[in-house]
């Protein structure tokens, strides 16, 4: 008498368990996409909240030491002001430090918004932009620039 033992799986088995995984992948993989697009965004807006408090701080450095015509040091960085707040030249740049390999940074002049970009990013829209105060009194403007194409 032979004795025979179940040695692995059938075939009927391992097509039924690559069926199931297949349907799973279909609607994992869009799910792990849109994280991809979620991560940006935030990250975007995370900067976005960076720029605002470091304004905020250079300004109350600048209230703090009574020298609203600037600069202000903070961490070792010399930081121009405008109206009391980083001027968009040089200014929040230094304010805000950012790493060069996750944002690119344009200048702005006295009167247009410096400009951060995600770097990486597939389309249009991916930006924070920070506009320095016009007068005195007033606050600077962040903006933040999202869009699908993100």
């Amino acid at each position: 008498m032979m004795n025979l033992k179940a040695r692995g799986f059938t075939l009927i088995e391992l097509v039924v368990v690559i069926t199931i995984l297949g349907i799973l992948a279909a609607f994992a993989i869009p799910k792990f996409v849109a994280l991809d697009q979620q991560a940006r965004f935030a990250t975007i807006t995370g900067l976005a909240g960076s720029v605002k408090s470091a304004a905020a701080l250079a300004r109350s450095l600048s209230m703090a030491t009574n020298n609203a015509a600037g600069p202000v040091v903070m961490e070792g960085s010399s930081v121009t002001l405008q109206n009391s707040y980083p001027d968009a030249i040089t200014g929040i740049a230094a304010a805000v430090n950012t790493s060069a390999t996750d944002f690119t940074f344009a200048a702005g002049t006295a009167t247009t918004a410096a400009t951060w970009t995600k770097v990486g990013a597939p389309g249009i829209g991916c930006t924070v932009t920070y506009m320095a105060p016009q007068a005195v009194n007033t606050a600077p403007v962040v903006t933040v620039a999202l869009s699908t194409a993100c």
